[in-house]
């Protein structure tokens, strides 16, 4: 986190979810005691936390925190893309986007805290304060945009990939076209989205949010099987290791993605496929339609046989629930 913003600072020092006393924080940040009351009051409204206040023992967090090590991670990153980091921010995949026309190269965008997150088709995507894991990679790629099928699902694949590496007792699946789901409830997810040329290079924004360890105050809004790390697993890595892998997994799939396509992932997603030779129902424009799902197409459309045909199915034109 940045220092330089007072109330984020406060927020840090009291992380660790342990009572510090009011004198104690007012000295680390130069202000009387009485000041600390307030400005925790007011970050507190900002981030969504919630702060407990004793008499004779101070301040403490309702729940202790994980904040990402933003050194570390762009030290992790370093010779493979740049870091923008702001703590609080209203999107990661708008950040990526803004910087896409002065990018140099690859850059992963993160934040502590969405105000605006996004997922698919314009759905609001939940986004406490140090909860979960937002994040974002701007990558540039040549082609247009028809040369673009099944990289969703090959995001995917590279989450799952990084994932496995820091949590290996999980036992994940994706569900076509962008959730990643633990026993039938929601992980995490990608977001793609695009700017450039038809048919030249094309500036493409990887955006990746999984849930860490989210109350079920803070999921309220959530309107579908969820859970998280903290509840999926024994022992969650910390944010900054698993911020390190998704942006290594993503940058790594990019890379080859940018010489062969969605083709050397294939094989990968047929065997995460939680939808394959499941009876689907498929939401579009014209209605809703039920039938059973037959894998993916090598552009990544979804094969799905109705009445004994197969119909290919595009991420941006549909929806799909598991019957």
């Amino acid at each position: 986190m940045k220092d330089s913003d007072p109330d984020l600072h406060l927020i840090r020092l009291l992380a660790d979810g342990r009572f510090h006393s009011g004198g104690d924080l007012g000295e680390a940040l130069g202000v009387s005691r009485a000041a600390i009351w307030k400005r925790l009051q007011r970050a507190a409204e900002a981030y969504g936390l919630s702060v407990e206040s004793v008499r004779g023992k101070g301040y403490r967090l309702s729940r202790a925190l994980d904040p990402l090590d933003p050194a570390a991670l762009e030290e992790a990153l370093r010779g493979r893309a740049e870091l923008h980091f702001q703590p609080v921010t209203q999107s990661t995949n708008a950040d990526a986007m803004a910087l896409a026309a002065d990018a140099g190269g690859p850059v992963v965008v993160t934040t502590e805290y969405q105000s605006a997150g996004r997922g698919r088709r314009g759905r609001q995507w939940q986004s406490p304060f140090g909860a979960n894991l937002y994040l974002s990679v701007l990558y540039q790629l040549s082609g247009g945009f028809s040369s673009l099928g099944g990289l969703s699902l090959a995001a995917g694949v590279a989450v799952v990939r990084a994932l496995a590496d820091t949590v290996p007792e999980l036992g994940l699946g994706l569900k076509w076209p962008n959730d990643l789901l633990v026993d039938g409830a929601k992980l995490g997810g990608v977001l793609i989205e695009l700017a450039g040329e038809m048919e030249g290079q094309v500036q493409v924004v990887v955006g990746v949010g999984i849930n860490v360890a989210m109350s079920d105050h803070q999921a309220e809004a959530i309107d579908q099987d969820w859970t998280d790390l903290r509840r999926a697993s024994a022992a969650p890595p910390d944010r900054t290791r698993l911020a390190t892998a998704v942006a290594g997994e993503l940058l790594t799939m990019l890379d080859r993605f940018a010489v062969d396509g969605f083709a050397p992932f294939t094989a990968a997603f047929d065997q995460m496929d939680v939808c394959r030779d499941r009876p689907v129902v498929i939401h579009s424009g014209a209605g809703q339609r039920t039938g059973v799902a037959r894998g993916v197409s090598e552009d990544g459309a979804l094969r799905v046989e109705i009445d004994g045909e197969i119909h290919y199915m595009h991420g941006g034109e549909v929806s799909l629930r598991l019957q």
